[in-house]
């Protein structure tokens, strides 16, 4: 069963922000992740508007979404975004 990885970010140092975002389509890719939208149009329906970009990746199954997540590969690169480029909330879900 398919399972999704849902985030909210909030870009504060787009230059730092960016060294995060070249390094992840390698990582997805290792995990199977693909990704369904990133950035892009978006309005908010309902909710605070604290985050200016969506993303939304769809892994084969809940575990190699987590596993992804979690990955030495992925730590190491979320790390530029947690040092103060960014803002995230990330939620994974299985899919139905």
């Amino acid at each position: 069963m398919p399972a999704y990885w849902v985030a909210r970010s909030k870009i504060n140092d787009p230059v730092e922000y960016k060294k995060y975002t070249d390094l992840v389509p390698a990582i997805l890719a290792k995990f199977g992740g693909k990704v369904l939208a990133r950035g892009g149009k978006f309005q908010i329906m309902e909710g605070p508007d604290k985050f200016q970009r969506f993303v939304v990746l769809e892994f084969p199954t809940f575990e190699q979404g987590v596993a992804c997540f979690t990955s030495p590969e992925y730590e190491r690169a979320a790390a530029f975004r947690r040092s103060g480029a960014g803002e995230v909330e990330t939620i994974m879900v299985e899919g139905a």
